[in-house]
Order: structure tokens, then C-alpha cells, then sequence
């Protein structure tokens, strides 16, 4: 469904070169839910609008290759990437009122993103289409002639992710699409998205800095940090046994409301400069096992059992 293969994108800026997305691989097959995680900075959005060629300038991918269903999403000009956004691949990005005109009914963005992709189709089937996805998203049908503002943040959400999946494209990549809403809508989102992701066969990539939501929600677990795959596996493999020293401190900041007398841990330190990295392994310096080899290369990818994938020297002997 989608192979991704050493991607690489930089920002050059007036201070230097900002590689966001460091040499990334990785794969996914038909509705597989892939969560992809670090802190902030980490360039794990950056990777997702890599995903759909819509990398910011100065944004750059500079080596690499993102095939999706067997295109080379790299190599297809204006025309053919404007068809393919929507038909194969689709983005839900975080603030909807950021996405959705405010002078515009809501069918009325439903029509024209429909008649858009598919110029022979009627505004009378357009319609119907739309009262249908409204449906599924668990909107009334008689608020197709709402504004944006009549919706709440969380029906507006509901109704970026029904123009994400209007096409049934095969992969859908969702960017921090709850950060803004509280637990309850979150989770009903959430739910949402795991349910159309089944019912319409879809890939799912979930952009978040929440390590709690994606070892529920997906398959499996892409771990990021300065712009390094760092560990990438099986979520449940990820919580059960992390490998990754950043992997452990990110679970370990996760807070147990069973525990009532638990203490938060946190990494210590700060994410890294991403114009002065340090030398070798960019986490050494908040590394609680750092070995002198860390601070002098950069470590490799280690093959673990069930295809896992992490990128430390303590896992230098472990064979692929």
C-alpha cells in the first residue's frame, strides 16, 4: 500500500540546513493504523506532509523514494498529485477552522470537493453523497446548510475527517487531529476514525504526542525523535518490552490513575538544537545508559525478532 524508502527532507535556512526527516523507512499494508510519536520537533509532522507533497518552503526531501499503491509520489507532477491528494491519499490536519471556509455551507464543501475530483458527476448526486457521509459521521443530515461556526470543534473535526474519506482513498494521515478537544470528544473521534479506517479498508497514520492514544488505537508504533526512526514495531511489543531508551522515558511520563501515590518521570533535558546536533546518537545527551560509542557515531538500525526496528548500540549484537 505505501513503501516508504530512506526519505530525506531538509529546510535550508540562513543559519544552516535543518534536516527535519532523517533517512526514514518504513511500510504499511490496507487498513493498517500506524501511530506516529515523538515530542515536539521530532519532524514527525514534517514526514506526514512529506507523505502528500506538502512539505513547506524552504522544505526540501532530497533523497528518498514514497511509493503509494505503486506511484512514485515524488516523480508525479502538478496535475497528477492535486488527482491523487483526496482519490488515493487524504490529510486531516489539526485545526479545522483552519481548512474549512467560513463563508461556505458545509455540503457546499462536500459538493465541490466531489464535483472537483469527478467533473460528469450531478449536483443532485453530490448531495446525496454528502447526506450519506454525514451519516456515517453521526451528523444530521439538516445541518448541511450549517457554516463552519454553527459546529462545534469537535463536529468541525468530524467533518474534516468526512472530506478526508469521501473518496475512500487508501490511505488517510491524521495530524494531531484531537489535541484541541477535551478527553471525551477525543475519544469519540477516536472512535470514529477506527471505524471508518475498518469499514472503508483504509491505511491510517495517526500523528501524535501522545504515546497513550496510539498504543490503544494502532497496529503499530513509528517512534520519532530529531528527525531519526528511532524504534518502529508492534504496539503491543512496544509497551510490553520498549527497546529504545527514549521509547522507555516516553512511557514511563505516561501517569497511572491507578497508582495514587505514583511520581511522574520525565526525560530529563531538552529535545536538541536541530541546526547543532550533537556528535553521534542525537538523544546521548538525556540518555541514562549512553555508552562512550554513542557520542561519536551515529548508531545503526538493529532487525529484532517479529521485524522490529530500533537505532541503538545496545542492541549492536542482535541479529537481523
Amino acid at each position: 500500500m505505501l513503501q516508504v524508502d530512506h526519505l530525506t527532507v531538509d529546510f535550508k535556512t540562513r543559519w544552516g540546513t535543518v534536516r527535519a526527516v532523517n533517512n526514514v523507512s518504513f511500510s504499511m499494508e490496507k487498513g493498517e493504523t500506524m501511530g506516529l510519536v515523538g515530542e515536539s520537533g521530532s519532524g514527525k509532522s514534517t514526514l506526514g506532509f512529506a507523505l502528500v507533497r506538502l512539505v513547506p518552503p524552504p522544505g526540501v526531501t532530497t533523497n528518498g523514494s514514497i511509493k503509494l499503491e505503486s506511484k512514485d509520489v515524488l516523480n508525479l507532477n502538478e496535475k497528477e498529485i492535486r488527482l491523487m491528494r483526496g482519490r488515493r491519499v487524504a490529510f486531516v490536519f489539526q485545526n479545522p477552522m483552519t481548512s474549512l471556509n467560513p463563508v461556505k455551507k458545509i455540503g457546499d464543501h462536500f459538493i465541490e470537493f466531489l464535483r472537483t475530483h469527478n467533473r460528469t458527476m450531478r449536483k443532485n448526486v453530490a448531495v446525496e453523497n454528502t447526506k450519506h457521509i454525514l451519516e456515517e459521521l453521526g451528523i444530521p443530515v439538516e445541518r448541511i446548510n450549517d457554516y463552519p461556526h454553527q459546529f462545534s470543534g469537535g463536529m468541525r473535526q468530524r467533518i474534516m475527517i468526512g472530506l478526508a474519506i469521501a473518496l475512500n482513498p487508501g490511505l488517510v494521515v491524521a495530524d494531531e487531529p484531537t489535541t484541541a478537544l477535551d478527553v471525551i470528544v477525543q475519544d469519540k473521534i477516536l472512535d470514529l476514525m477506527s471505524d471508518l479506517s475498518r469499514t472503508h479498508d483504509m491505511a491510517l497514520i495517526l500523528i501524535t504526542h501522545d504515546l497513550s492514544i496510539v498504543m490503544e488505537r494502532c497496529d503499530k508504533i513509528f517512534v520519532m525523535y530529531a528527525g531519526h526512526q528511532v524504534e518502529h514495531g508492534e504496539s503491543k511489543d512496544l509497551y510490553k518490552d520498549p527497546k529504545h531508551p527514549y521509547t522507555q522515558g516516553l512511557l514511563r511520563s505516561i501517569p497511572n490513575i491507578e497508582l495514587l501515590d505514583q511520581k511522574l518521570s520525565a526525560i530529563p533535558g531538552s529535545p536538541p538544537d536541530m541546526l547543532n546536533l550533537p556528535e553521534g546518537c542525537p538523544f546521548w545527551p538525556r540518555c541514562s545508559q549512553v555508552m562512550k560509542i554513542c557520542r561519536a557515531k551515529e548508531p545503526p538500525t538493529i532487525k529484532l525478532k517479529n521485524g522490529r526496528l530500533v537505532k541503538c548500540f545496545l542492541y549492536g549484537g542482535a541479529q537481523a
